[in-house]
């Protein structure tokens, strides 16, 4: 079974490749701001620690977190990206809207990845308030940020 980083600290930064001579993509939704303002900072420092130059670091915003599939699968068109990192933030609410945008994201990555040529990482938080949010971009929980670039860096090499 799979375990989840929940500190940076927690990864051997010597099984992370050289990221020097990659090129990323980054869709970031512009809902929950603070949350994927946080998440995005953390996965450009994570990149740019591993090696990445800022000017193959390209970011790209999209209105929602349901847009991030269509924000990824364009970039998937974009020969020059090595791996593409989608950010977003979906708190649940009093109503199953938050069911099916997370079901919608979830779906859509997992398609992109089975067939597309690049490695789109998940990096959507689903939470129930906004507290966990907080606690998984840069809180006590770390920064899932972080984990997605580290991800990106060694799906790219895979």
């Amino acid at each position: 079974m799979a375990t989840e980083l929940h500190h940076l600290s927690d990864y051997d930064e010597q099984s992370v490749p050289d990221a020097s001579n990659m090129c990323f993509g980054i869709v970031v939704a512009e809902w929950n701001p603070e949350v994927t303002g946080a998440l995005l900072d953390g996965a450009v420092k994570t990149l740019e620690k591993h090696g990445a130059i800022p000017e193959n670091i390209h970011v790209k915003t999209v209105p929602g977190s349901f847009e991030l599939v269509y924000g990824a699968q364009q970039m998937t068109k974009n020969d020059g990206f090595d791996a593409i990192i989608i950010l977003g933030s979906v708190i649940r609410g009093e109503t199953p809207h938050f069911d099916y945008i997370c079901q919608g994201v979830t779906y859509g990555i997992a398609h992109l990845n089975a067939t597309q040529n690049i490695p789109v990482i998940y990096g959507l938080l689903t939470t129930n308030d906004l507290q966990q949010a907080k606690d998984r971009c840069g809180g006590r929980l770390g920064n899932k940020g972080d984990e997605c670039a580290i991800d990106a860096i060694k799906m790219a090499k895979f």
